[in-house]
């Protein structure tokens, strides 16, 4: 299975997790603050990357090269949950998609500030089409409309900034786990603080839905990091956009929603820009192949050039098992 198809194959696992996840955020929202959810969830994950590490046997176990890189993705992630949480409150599922549609638009743009990857005229005349899909999508709002907007569009900035910290950091990291356990453990504890304040007692069937919120939400990030190992930021952010159908199926069978003509067109035009995006990436790969590696960060000082782990004349050579490569 070349490195493509493993990407494209991990981002599809995701939606569906991620969607199943968002569909517990959204049926709890009402009955708890995001304190609670997400202080007893961002332990839980942590705790099962710490068991998944130990299992696998990584040599650098939990640690990172990238501890400013690190941080800044735990604080963004943390950030990103919350506005979204909040915007589950105001929000139907499928008009919070409207917004996470945006995440393809943003990564490309952050992607030519932060990554330093070329931005083509081509690609913005595409940043424009999307704009002009949101503006379908959101014709008219009204005032709660504006507070969940607002959490929403808080939400997929910063969600942003945490998947391009990801791509960043997956040049210098190995280890996939480490992406997983620290934002969520920054989550879990950053929430501990609140929950003295926001706690509201719990039922047997709150506590099972909040477990399988943090198994679900584990899945997700795990696979999404194994993606960005893979493929570039603007690549796999478009695919993202297969969360529409479930999150909208959910929203049809589980919570009455029914979203309007205008969110599927809108919908359907930032598609087409994301679509372009991919297919602009995988032309440009063909003009310039491209070797995704792991870079020593001391290497390129050292030699005033970034150094690959795995990469010997275009060839990938596999190393010490199948955690190296992300499987």
């Amino acid at each position: 299975m070349n490195a493509i198809t493993a990407g494209v194959l991990a981002v599809l696992l995701y939606t569906g997790l991620i969607a199943a996840a968002d569909g517990i955020v959204k049926m709890m929202a009402g009955g708890f603050a995001p304190a609670q959810l997400f202080a007893v969830s961002g332990l839980l994950v942590a705790g099962f990357c710490a068991i998944v590490s130990r299992v696998q046997g990584h040599p650098d176990g939990l640690r990172t090269t990238c501890t400013r890189a690190m941080m800044l993705r735990s604080a963004a992630t943390v950030l990103s949950c919350t506005s979204f949480f909040l915007a589950f409150r105001y929000l139907a599922l499928a008009e919070v998609f409207v917004f996470i549609a945006l995440m393809p638009l943003m990564a490309a743009l952050m992607s030519g500030v932060i990554l330093k990857e070329r931005i083509r005229p081509v690609v913005w005349l595409a940043l424009s089409l999307g704009v002009v899909g949101i503006l379908v999508m959101r014709p008219t709002v009204q005032v709660g409309g504006v507070i969940g907007s607002a959490l929403a569009v808080s939400g997929v900035g910063f969600g942003t900034l945490s998947i391009i910290m990801a791509r960043y950091i997956s040049r210098y990291d190995s280890n996939v786990l480490a992406q997983v356990f620290y934002p969520n453990l920054t989550l879990g504890i950053v929430m501990m603080c609140f929950l003295p304040f926001v706690w509201r007692p719990m039922e047997g069937a709150d506590v099972g839905w909040i477990g399988a919120y943090a198994v679900l939400l584990f899945g997700a990030r795990w696979l999404l990091v194994l993606a960005l190992r893979q493929l570039p930021a603007y690549t796999v952010t478009p695919l993202l956009n297969l969360q529409f159908v479930w999150m909208a199926l959910i929203g049809l069978l589980f919570f009455g929603e029914v979203p309007f003509v205008s969110t599927y067109l809108g919908m359907a035009v930032v598609a087409a820009s994301g679509v372009f995006l991919v297919w602009d990436q995988a032309q440009g790969t063909r003009r310039v192949p491209v070797a995704t590696a792991v870079v020593t960060p001391n290497a390129s000082r050292r030699r005033g050039r970034p150094e690959a782990r795995g990469i010997t004349e275009g060839r990938s050579v596999r190393r010490g098992g199948a955690w190296r490569a992300g499987r």
